[in-house]
C-alpha cells in the first residue's frame, strides 16, 4: 500500500497504486508508478495539482513512446491524461485544436480532413500532442514550432496558462517552458490545400517511416538527439553510432537496431537497466572515438534498480 496515495486529494478521475508502467510503455520495460493518475478532465487535474504537497513528485507520461521507465519504479505519481484531453478539432480554415493526449498522427489526420496542410509531418512522429510539446517534436524538416500558434499547460499549483509561442523559446529538441508545466492542448495555424494531396503526402512519410525505420519492435523511436554539426563534423546521430561500430550491438535483450542505427530495440527480455547500460556504453565510446558528447532523446523516468 503506497504512503503517497493516502495524502493525495479526492479527484473525479481516477488512482491506480503500484500501476505496472511496463504495460503502457513502447519500450515496455520499467517497474510500477507508486500511483497513476489518470485526470477526468481539466478541472479534475486543475485540483488535483492545487491541492496535492509539492513534496510529492509528479511526472507527466504521454503516449509511453518516448520514455525509459526504470526498474525501480517510479516513486510519487505518474499522471497519464486520458480520453477528455484527447480531442482534435479545425478552428476555421486554417487552425486545428487538440488536446495534449491526442496521437500526433490523428491530430495529422484530423487536419488533412478537414483540407488544413503543414501539420502532415505529425503523422512521422510516434507520440501524443503533449510529448510533442514539451520536446518540439518532428521529421523530415518541420518542428512543431513551425505550425504551433500557442499551448495551454497547467502548473504545479494548477493555474492555466495560455502560452504563445513566442513565450515557449523552443530549440531543437527542447522547450523552454517550466519543466513543472503539464501541456493540456495546443493550437497550430496551417494553410489551405486539397485534402487529397494532404493524404498523399502523409502516405510519403508513413511508407518512408516503414521502409528505414524499425516501427514494428519494441522501440523509443530516436535515442539520441542529432548533435550540433559543428561539433560532430556534419554526422547525424545515427551516423556516429555507426562510426563506433554499434549497430546492432546487444547488451542482454537490448540492442541498437540494425536497420535504423539510432533505434534502440527491445527484443522482449531486455530490462531497463540493459536498454540504459546499453545506451551509456555507446555514448561513451562516441565521446571517446569521436569526441561528441550525445545527448538522450528518450526520457528516463524513475529509479535503477538497486
Amino acid at each position: 500500500m503506497s504512503a503517497v496515495i493516502d495524502r493525495l486529494p479526492p479527484v473525479r478521475g481516477k488512482y491506480i497504486e503500484a500501476a505496472p508502467l511496463k504495460d503502457i510503455t513502447w519500450l515496455r520495460v520499467g517497474g510500477p508508478a507508486e500511483v497513476l493518475y489518470i485526470p477526468a478532465d481539466e478541472p479534475d487535474l486543475a485540483r488535483f495539482l492545487a491541492e496535492t504537497p509539492h513534496d510529492i513528485p509528479v511526472h507527466v507520461l504521454g503516449a509511453g513512446s518516448n520514455t525509459l521507465a526504470r526498474d525501480g519504479g517510479v516513486p510519487g505519481v505518474v499522471i497519464k491524461l486520458g480520453p477528455a484531453f484527447g480531442k482534435a478539432q479545425a478552428v476555421g480554415e486554417t487552425r486545428l485544436r487538440a488536446g495534449a493526449a491526442c496521437l500526433d498522427k490523428m491530430a495529422a489526420k484530423t487536419a488533412a480532413k478537414a483540407g488544413i496542410a503543414g501539420l502532415e509531418f505529425y503523422v512521422g512522429v510516434p507520440g501524443t500532442i503533449g510529448g510533442a510539446l514539451r520536446m518540439n517534436a518532428g521529421c523530415y524538416g518541420t518542428e512543431t514550432k513551425d505550425v504551433l500558434v500557442e499551448a495551454v499547460a497547467l502548473d504545479r499549483d494548477g493555474r492555466r496558462i495560455i502560452a504563445p509561442l513566442e513565450e515557449l523559446a523552443y530549440t531543437y529538441r527542447h522547450c523552454g517552458a517550466p519543466e513543472d508545466w503539464i501541456f493540456v492542448e495546443a493550437l497550430y495555424e496551417g494553410h489551405r490545400d486539397d485534402p487529397g494531396a494532404i493524404t498523399a503526402r502523409m502516405d510519403a512519410i508513413t511508407a518512408k517511416r516503414e521502409e528505414t525505420q524499425p516501427i514494428r519492435e519494441k522501440t523509443s523511436g530516436s535515442t539520441f538527439k542529432n548533435p550540433d554539426p559543428a561539433l560532430s563534423g556534419g554526422l547525424s546521430a545515427w551516423q556516429l553510432v555507426d562510426k563506433v561500430g554499434a549497430r546492432g550491438r546487444t547488451i542482454g535483450g537490448a540492442s541498437f537496431s540494425t536497420l535504423h542505427a539510432n533505434f534502440l530495440i527491445n527484443d522482449g527480455t531486455a530490462t531497463a537497466e540493459d536498454l540504459e547500460s546499453l545506451v551509456e556504453a555507446v555514448r561513451e565510446d562516441i565521446r571517446a572515438q569521436a569526441g561528441v558528447d550525445m545527448e538522450w532523446e528518450v526520457k528516463r523516468l524513475g529509479l535503477r534498480q538497486s
